[in-house]
Parts: structure tokens; C-alpha cells; sequence
């Protein structure tokens, strides 16, 4: 490939099938926030950590819908910046499961060790694949400015 075809490639927007997947993410995490509202509406009596755990769900679906919505709109290129806010939140959504896992779990029992355990690989990959978004966030920038002489 020449410069010039890979510049092209770099400053395209993004393709029919990431526009469709970021499309579904969007509609999925809407989905889950109106399934999990819906529900929460409907049950009459719920105990406080319940409707905690309920608020976050929705709030991280929302979060998810948001971020598919935005991708799905972006007419330039996003060079990884879709990839990184992904891995953001992601990173994000383990942090509150993980705050709330142990809050409810030291509150009424012991902690067990296997929640420990997915606890700790659930943050490892959330960790890992935003340094992995960043690296080629990083990456496609460095080698765009390469191609233009910046």
C-alpha cells in the first residue's frame, strides 16, 4: 500500500459493519435499561440494595446506548477514540459491579473466594483492553503523522 492509500484508510469514517455493530450495542444496552426499568417499576417493595443494583444497571446500560449512539453518528475519524471510551467504560461498569459485589457481600455474608476470583480476572481484562485501545488509539496517531509530516 502506498502512503496515500493508507492515509485514506485512516481518515475514513467508520465502515458499514462497525456502524451496525455499535448500532445493536446501542439498541441492546437500550433494551437492557428499559427491561430493567420496566421491572424495577413494576415490583412494589423492593429492598434498598435492589433498587441500588437496579439504578446502576440502568445507568450503565444508558451509558453503553449513549456511546453507541455517538459512534454510530461520528462522520470523521475516530482513530481508536470509539475503542478507548469503550474500554473506559467497561473499566467503569466492573468498578461499580465490583463496589457493589462487595458492599452486599461483606454486608450479609462472608466474602466468598470464587467471587474474589472474578472479581479480580473481570478487572485484569477490563484493565488490559484499555491499555490495548490506548496502544492502538496511540498507534494509528503516530503513524497518520508519519504519513502527513506532522
Amino acid at each position: 500500500m502506498t502512503p496515500e492509500e493508507i492515509l485514506a484508510r485512516l481518515d475514513a469514517p467508520l465502515s458499514l459493519r462497525k456502524r451496525i455493530g455499535y448500532l445493536t450495542l446501542g439498541l441492546a444496552g437500550l433494551a437492557g435499561s428499559a427491561l430493567i426499568g420496566i421491572l424495577w417499576a413494576t415490583e412494589p417493595g423492593l429492598p434498598p440494595r435492589t433498587k441500588v443494583a437496579f439504578a446502576a444497571l440502568v445507568a450503565i446500560g444508558l451509558c453503553w446506548a449513549a456511546f453507541g449512539g455517538w459512534a454510530v453518528t461520528r462522520r470523521t475519524p475516530l482513530f481508536a477514540r470509539d475503542r478507548v471510551i469503550a474500554a473506559w467504560l467497561g473499566l467503569s461498569a466492573w468498578l461499580i459491579f465490583t463496589i457493589g459485589a462487595l458492599i452486599i457481600t461483606t454486608l450479609r455474608h462472608r466474602l466468598e473466594p470464587s467471587l474474589l476470583v472474578v472479581m479480580v480476572t473481570l478487572g485484569l481484562l477490563a484493565a488490559l483492553n484499555l491499555r490495548a485501545a490506548r496502544r492502538a488509539k496511540a498507534a494509528l496517531l503516530h503513524r497518520k503523522n508519519e504519513l502527513t509530516g506532522a
